[in-house]
């Protein structure tokens, strides 16, 4: 029989089975990817995983298990429905080259029907088709019917639907198996199911088979140790198990709600009303951001992360909140998650102390933002009949003022303007293009991008951490990296302004530790033994009882899961071409191997 549970029984019921099946339990790790240039931020539980899913020996072992906070930012503009969030908690389990298909789908059926009370017969499974590259997963499809599951509940779809990866332009790519369960909703028709589209058929499980690896002239190549990934997202679940139409209606968003209906005074301000959803979501997702480091800025992370308070703002004002809230929104999220992620009460303080700062900063804004509309309509002389802001005058009210449209229709209004808002739309819709534009020279490089190049700069991101310690202080601390094959771009904690004095003595220090051919070593070791050793943990809440420890000769030692150069002397002459700053109290480098 199916089960009405919570979200923290769903993650304890999923780890605690794969636990039992041999499964090592690892931390999530941070929302910031470590030392990845091609996301902004980790989208799914393999993210992390990527260079052991590509061969490198996990600490944990072979079969790993976690709950992976996840950020996704493509469907910004569409939460607000019942279904879009942009953060959200991925359940998942690996096989690092252990076991596959057969005990990936035997698992998958144990859990679907023993520990969440499905039926056999209420599960319906895609499989991938074949194609030119691949055949068809039969072997999947027989497997899944010798577990119960009728045949006439399995389907067979193409490459759209049921193949994953590569992540990058090569790397480990297959076949996978999805799992759908039914809303309680009649069928479409008679063909009614995963493919149909009706809305009636969930996805509720998703099992990757990376038998393959993609080269760089496009063949497919069989993998000789294949693994597999798996994910189920909790919010979705959690909706599911409870008979609600969406995570907004569960215990994850409840307490919420409640603070945005005292705050508004509106009973009415609950998961049925699009702005208190937004407020809802953006300011969890918000809270979760700052308590993994990122701060409010106009590049990268911190460009999202504002945009995310900011909407939220606006919606709050819609409700009728005039006055500074986020804090107190973020107050709830803090004591509700806590328990599953103790980091958002360890960094509580700098959570608000971020949140009150930003929305300070843009009530300042938005006065801005009335003091140009203000202009911008005192310049269309009284004679003329019909007033109307252009698309393109709205539109740089959004941009840069942060204005919404309607807030700009409405002030318009007030004062007999019309706003062109096809106009509007289009200069939004070329905003997009070029955005996306961007974002596909971001992740040019993919995931896979193991090369000889990226795992120097990765090794000279060692050197110029320890480097920067040695010039600044020990108030060093990373704060984050992105590398491509080109250049290393290394984050770091300092209140000021390097001189050229310090950036040339931190040059020199690298480059001295480069000659000097030191070798790289890896150990494994506990979390505690790699501190008495003065080792350094970036992002140490993702590392689990077991870490590496990566040294460089007798001047840099850390704990780091990335690809490494065998020594120093491969390096080459290490330049610095920028530092700048990043965030508040947060400066950049940018430096490469010649």
């Amino acid at each position: 029989m199916r089960k009405a549970i919570t979200a923290a029984e769903l993650r304890r019921l999923f780890l605690d089975f794969f636990k039992s099946h041999g499964h090592a339990e690892i931390k999530s790790a941070p929302l910031v990817p470590d030392n990845d240039p091609t996301c902004l931020f980790t989208t799914a539980g393999m993210h992390p995983l990527v260079p052991y899913l590509l061969g490198e020996k996990h600490p944990a072992g072979k079969r790993l298990t976690n709950v992976q906070k996840c950020l996704r930012t493509g469907d910004i503009d569409e939460v607000g429905d019942p279904f879009h969030l942009t953060f959200f908690e991925m359940l998942g389990n690996w096989s690092l080259g252990d076991y596959f298909k057969e005990e990936a789908i035997a698992m998958s059926y144990e859990f679907l029907t023993r520990c969440l009370g499905f039926l056999p017969a209420e599960i319906k499974i895609t499989c991938f088709a074949g194609d030119e590259n691949a055949p068809k997963d039969q072997e999947a499809a027989d497997i899944w019917q010798r577990h119960g599951i009728p045949a006439h509940n399995i389907y067979f779809l193409g490459k759209d639907d049921n193949w994953w990866g590569p992540a990058g332009q090569t790397g480990p790519c297959g076949p996978d198996t999805e799992m759908f369960v039914p809303l309680d909703r009649p069928d479409c028709g008679p063909d009614c199911g995963p493919a149909c589209g009706c809305g009636k058929w969930v996805e509720i499980w998703n099992d990757v088979f990376m038998q393959y690896n993609k080269t760089a002239d496009g063949q497919y190549v069989p993998l000789e140790h294949p693994n597999v990934d798996t994910g189920m997202g909790v919010e979705r679940v959690t909706a599911f198990m409870q008979g609600v139409k969406s995570a907004y209606q569960t215990e994850l968003f409840r307490g919420i709600f409640s603070k945005i209906q005292e705050l508004t005074g509106r009973s009415d301000a609950d998961h049925d009303n699009r702005s208190a959803r937004i407020v809802a979501e953006h300011l969890r997702a918000a809270t979760f951001l700052i308590g993994d480091g990122v701060k409010p800025s106009n590049v990268d992370q911190g460009y999202v992360l504002r945009r995310l308070i900011r909407r939220a703002i606006r919606e709050a004002r819609k409700l009728g909140i005039s006055g500074l809230f986020t804090v107190d929104i973020a107050e709830v999220v803090v004591r509700e998650y806590s328990p599953a992620y103790p980091e958002l009460a360890e960094h509580s303080a700098t959570i608000l102390e971020e949140l009150r700062r930003e929305e300070e900063q843009f009530g300042k804004t938005l006065e801005n933002g009335t003091r140009e509309f203000n202009k911008l309509i005192s310049k269309i002389p009284d004679f003329v009949t019909k007033k109307v802001i252009s698309g393109k005058h709205a539109f740089n009210l959004y941009e840069t003022y942060g204005f919404p449209l309607e807030l700009t229709v409405e002030m318009a209004a007030e004062r007999g303007f019309t706003v062109d808002e096809p106009g509007f739309r289009q200069a939004y819709e070329q905003h997009q293009a070029l955005s996306r534009a961007g974002a596909e020279q971001k992740f040019k490089g993919g995931l896979a991008d193991q090369s000889d190049a990226t795992a120097a700069l990765h090794t000279a991101t060692h050197l110029l951490h320890q480097a920067l310690r040695l010039v600044l202080g020990e108030h060093v601390a990373q704060s984050g990296s992105n590398i491509t094959a080109e250049r290393l771009r290394f984050d770091f904690s300092h209140p000021e302004k390097m001189t050229p004095e310090q950036l040339a003595e931190v040059e020199k220090i690298v480059n001295t530790q480069i000659q000097r051919n030191l070798p790289i070593t890896c150990a494994e070791m506990s979390l505690a033994e790699a501190k008495k050793c003065g080792a350094i943990g970036l992002f140490e809440d993702k590392y689990g009882e077991v870490v590496k420890l990566y040294s460089m000769g007798d001047f840099s030692r850390e704990i780091c899961g990335g690809p490494h150069a065998l020594n120093t002397g491969a390096l080459g002459h290490f330049k610095i071409l920028k530092e700048e700053s990043s965030s508040r109290g947060v400066r950049r480098i940018k430096a490469v191997l010649q």
